[in-house]
């Protein structure tokens, strides 16, 4: 558990949480931070979901659901050894220069290559 100090608004610190949990639970030596079982776990994640979303429950049940997909995607970074917030920036700033297009009534914001 963070301690009172802790910013909660701060990626670091919810990284720093994520990999508390890795450490606790030694997932780097007990199969834990192996990518194909991290995937399986992230689809599993998403199911729930989207569970929450098509059966109506509640949205204190979608956001701990979000969170867990939310921690999985966290843990994977630090388990592939990549930097998260700098993937998130450089996708963002990438998506930001899209288009959108609508197609069958909903918004798209896809790299839309001609083919």
């Amino acid at each position: 558990m963070a301690d009172q100090k802790t910013n909660h608004d701060s990626y670091q610190a919810m990284l720093d949480a994520v990999q508390n949990f890795h450490t606790k639970n030694d997932f780097k030596n007990k199969g834990g931070e192996e990518l194909v079982y991290r995937v399986a776990l992230m689809s599993e994640e998403l199911g729930e979901i989207s569970t929450c979303i098509t059966k109506g429950q509640t949205h204190d049940k979608l956001a701990e659901e979000c969170a867990d997909l939310l921690i999985l995607l966290m843990g994977t970074a630090i388990a592939a050894d990549f930097d998260l917030r700098s993937a998130f920036w450089v996708k963002m700033n990438n998506l930001m220069s899209r288009q959108g297009r609508m197609i069958n009534g909903r918004i798209r914001v896809s790299e839309f290559r001609e083919s």
